[in-house]
């Protein structure tokens, strides 16, 4: 049994809004064979496979049945996790911690240019009597979360706005990133209102896109030459009715950081957490996850951004790759991208998006709407 585990190999095809040249198994061969390379290892040293993907977002059933080829995982153990990709990277960190295997590869990736009614398929995860009748975007529980959330913190639209214009112009500094450009707050509240307060540019972008990330155990981790410590993982679900959750606050954060923060032997995130990769499929989420993980405040979390402390030179550089808002928001994906660029950041490789320092880092991922699941992970050089 190994109490450490590493993440050894990253692979990831840069997010784009359309890849016609290439099918989803050639995106995840892509992916699989830099994560490979990157990591030392061949398929055939791979123990276990996880993939993470829902078959309504891949247009049939039983989805897995189409991952092995492209992972090299045929005849091989492998099993679908029907969540965001930080809950595949834990099943992956217990098959470890557990004995089971050494070297487990997490997999996850998005057709989303597949899909040609995309509303209509988020929409199939509403209540079908109470919420799917009203026939209205699914966008819908987004803009009254966020219309809740400016009014029990009394923060603004314009620091949301600001959460946008960060992003996208972290996203210049980011290769990968599709999505990047500037911007000025004017400019976000000024797009089209999809549902009040929520607006056009406040929602991250659909992109295709694969990642396959390695997991090894602190023994073979050392036999590779980057590895990067997840020092501590959790994970929450609450419930998807609209009737019973709390509307301020994203609670599922909260519960998934405190438990990685018990984990990895954190008290003081705010201090010890360097920089952060978390969700923003919508804006105002980057603040609400903010708060639930102890990085600010509640007061104070609208001061940080307008102040430019979540800036990538700022006090603590939030999503400096750009999140989804930059790079493209990628479905289950989305976790896995997020967990990437945090484990380039640790290495030193992120480029002109590098952060000064980064050797402690904070991923939250959102499975997204009408869910209240989610998972957060701390990374770490040592």
């Amino acid at each position: 049994m190994s109490d450490r585990v590493a993440v050894v190999g990253v692979g990831a095809v840069p997010p784009r809004p359309l890849s016609v040249d290439r099918s989803y198994r050639e995106l995840g061969f892509e992916s699989a064979t830099r994560a490979y390379g990157d990591a030392g290892v061949t398929h055939q040293d791979i123990e276990s496979f996880i993939s993470v993907c829902e078959d309504f977002h891949e247009g049939t059933s039983i989805t897995d049945e189409y991952t092995p080829d492209q992972l090299g995982a045929v005849l091989q153990p492998v099993h679908t996790i029907a969540g965001d990709g930080l809950q595949g990277v834990a099943a992956a960190v217990m098959l470890i911690r557990t004995g089971i295997a050494d070297l487990v590869a997490v997999e996850a990736h998005c057709k989303t240019s597949n899909i040609l009614t995309h509303e209509q398929v988020l929409a199939m995860a509403l209540d079908p009597t109470y919420e799917r009748a009203l026939r209205v975007t699914p966008h819908f529980v987004a803009g009254m979360e966020m219309r809740r959330y400016l009014h029990e913190t009394g923060s603004s639209e314009d620091a949301v706005a600001m959460v946008v214009v960060k992003n996208r112009r972290h996203a210049l500094g980011n290769p990968v990133a599709a999505y990047g450009g500037i911007l000025s707050p004017d400019d976000v509240l000024a797009s089209a209102a999809v549902c009040e307060p929520l607006r056009e540019l406040e929602i991250s972008p659909n992109s295709d896109g694969a990642v396959v990330l390695v997991l090894a155990s602190e023994e073979a981790a050392r036999r590779t030459p980057k590895p990067v410590w997840i020092r501590g993982v959790g994970w929450a679900s609450g419930t998807p009715w609209l009737a019973g959750r709390s509307w301020g606050q994203a609670s599922y954060a909260g519960v998934a950081a405190e438990m990685a923060y018990r984990m990895a032997g954190i008290t003081q995130p705010d201090r010890e957490i360097r920089f952060a990769e978390i969700d923003d499929t919508y804006a105002y989420k980057e603040l609400q996850h903010l708060e639930a993980a102890q990085l600010a405040p509640r007061a104070d979390v609208t001061r940080m951004v307008m102040e430019g402390e979540t800036r990538r030179g700022g006090r603590l550089p939030v999503n400096p790759s750009g999140g989804s808002l930059g790079m493209g928001y990628c479905f289950d994906a989305t976790a896995l991208y997020r967990t990437a660029e945090a484990v380039r950041q640790i290495r030193g490789e992120a480029g002109r998006a590098q952060v000064a320092q980064a050797t402690t880092g904070l991923v939250v991922s959102w499975r997204g709407i009408p869910t209240q699941s989610g998972g957060a992970m701390v990374l770490s050089a040592d």
